[in-house]
C-alpha cells in the first residue's frame, strides 16, 4: 500500500494513477483511500492541508498520484450587480459556507435552504454538476492559485 506524505510540484515524473475525491475528503489530511486504479493507499499529510484538482501527491519513494476533484452537485449564481453579488457572498460567508468565487459567479455545494435564501435576495440559482474548488480562506494560501480582486 502506498503512503502519500506530501504535495509536490513535479513535472519530470508521470503519476502512476489519479485519486478522485469530493471536496469533503480533499480537506482530510489523514485517511485511507482507493486510488482510481483500484489500489489501496493512505494519505498522511500535514494537518490543515487541503487538496485541489491537479495537485500531485508523493510517497517517500517518489511515487506520484494526481488529485482529481470529483464532480458534485453545486448551486450556481451568476450576478452582474456588484452590490447584490457582495450581499450574496456576505450572507453565505456569514454561515461559513465554502464558496467558489469568480468575477460574477459563485458556487457552493447544493443546499435548497441556501438556494431559497438567495432567491429571497432576488437572485436566480441553478444547479450544475462540476468539481468544487472553494476559496482557501483568509489565512489559507494556495500555491499557484491567484485571483485578481
Amino acid at each position: 500500500m502506498h503512503e502519500f506524505i506530501a504535495k509536490v510540484q513535479d513535472n519530470l515524473h508521470p503519476p502512476i494513477t489519479s485519486l478522485t475525491l469530493p471536496y469533503e475528503l480533499r480537506q482530510k489530511s489523514r485517511q485511507r483511500v482507493n486510488l482510481d486504479n483500484g489500489e489501496e493507499a493512505a494519505i498522511c499529510l500535514a494537518r490543515g492541508t487541503c487538496l485541489y484538482h491537479g495537485d500531485l501527491l508523493t510517497t517517500e519513494k517518489k511515487i506520484l498520484v494526481r488529485v482529481v476533484a470529483a464532480d458534485e452537485l453545486l448551486s450556481v449564481v451568476h450576478c452582474e450587480d456588484p452590490l447584490l453579488f457582495a450581499r450574496a457572498c456576505y450572507h453565505l460567508g456569514n454561515r461559513h459556507i465554502p464558496l467558489q468565487i469568480d468575477s460574477n459567479r459563485l458556487a457552493f455545494l447544493h443546499d435548497h435552504v441556501l438556494d431559497d435564501l438567495l432567491h429571497g435576495l432576488g437572485l436566480s440559482v441553478s444547479q450544475r454538476v462540476a468539481h468544487f474548488e472553494p476559496e482557501a480562506g483568509a489565512y489559507g494560501v494556495r500555491a499557484g492559485h491567484h485571483h485578481e480582486h
